[in-house]
């Protein structure tokens, strides 16, 4: 979704802008290409591999982009790096990437067999999903697994996971997968669209690198970093990050927050954003053809008053 990115952000020449999860720099390039090199950008990523590859696709900007390996909930501890002005735009792209998922030893895929690690960055400091299914109670795996995988056979999933570790070690993707398949109702498992693992495999992710807490504790703060007429764009790739982005947007469109049928307004809130997108855009079916993963995102963005 490149056009519609830039699109949104509408990059000026002399703006600065955030770029919270570079990646490879796909979209960073094409920001700073289109306001011809004249503009700085902070990119920040947890991934080591990402940030080395992106330096590298981004060189011919190298003066003008400052990248940082950490996450983009901290970005408010770098801006110093390109400038002290407020932001003319922000980007966040949730989604994982293909460097991440095509890697059998990131242990994202339930397809591959690989470590069951699923950390965005060795240099995160977070522990790999292995430690979480051998240490995390019944009653947390279950919590997980049906709060961030939004999957109805959690305590089936979550039962079986701790049975399962407690005769051998579950320590691998397919392992893994095959002790939620397994534990899978057999009418189900035939039924099911997708694999039985996807969405507990969504679930361990999320919790492995406290994916909504960094989104919640971003949106908390990005609006004071934002100057008047800066944009705000964010592609999300599930149900609970599109909610929260949701949410946020309304609720900092809205003039006031009390509840309703109160007679005088007491919440002393400000409205600080207009929302330009009514309804998430979705990829074309052009796009979805060329790239398949795209099919899930959605893209929803917010300007500053």
């Amino acid at each position: 979704m490149a056009g519609e990115v830039l699109d949104f952000l509408h990059p000026v020449p002399g703006g600065i802008y955030l770029d919270g999860t570079v990646g490879l720099g796909g979209h960073a390039l094409h920001l700073l290409r289109s306001c011809q090199g004249q503009c700085r950008l902070l990119g920040m990523d947890l991934d080591d591999e990402a940030i080395g590859l992106a330096e590298n696709n981004l060189k011919e900007f190298a003066g003008q982009v400052h990248l940082v390996l950490d996450s983009y909930h901290n970005f408010d501890l770098h801006l110093q790096d390109i400038g002290p002005a407020p932001l003319n735009g922000a980007l966040l792209d949730l989604g994982m990437s293909s460097l991440q998922l095509d890697k059998k030893d990131r242990g994202f895929s339930f397809l591959h067999e690989g470590p069951l690690d699923m950390r965005m960055g060795k240099a995160t400091g977070f522990e790999p999903a292995a430690n979480l299914v051998h240490k995390a109670s019944f009653s947390r795996l279950k919590k997980i697994i049906y709060e961030y995988g939004e999957e109805p056979m959690a305590s089936r999933i979550a039962r079986a996971i701790v049975q399962a570790r407690e005769k051998q070690s579950i320590s691998t993707t397919l392992a893994l997968a095959r002790t939620v398949e397994q534990a899978y109702p057999a009418q189900r498992r035939r039924s099911a669209r997708n694999h039985p693992a996807t969405k507990t495999f969504q679930a361990l992710r999320i919790a492995v690198n406290k994916e909504l807490e960094h989104l919640e504790k971003f949106l908390k703060k990005i609006g004071d970093y934002l100057k008047p007429g800066a944009r705000l764009v964010i592609i999300s790739f599930h149900s609970l990050e599109d909610r929260m982005v949701k949410h946020f947007f309304r609720q900092q469109a809205s003039a006031c927050l009390c509840p309703p049928r109160t007679t005088f307004c007491s919440c002393g809130h400000e409205k600080k954003f207009t929302i330009l997108t009514k309804k998430p855009l979705t990829a074309t079916r052009a796009e979805m053809m060329h790239n398949p993963r795209s099919r899930s995102a959605k893209l929803r963005a917010a300007q500053r008053i």
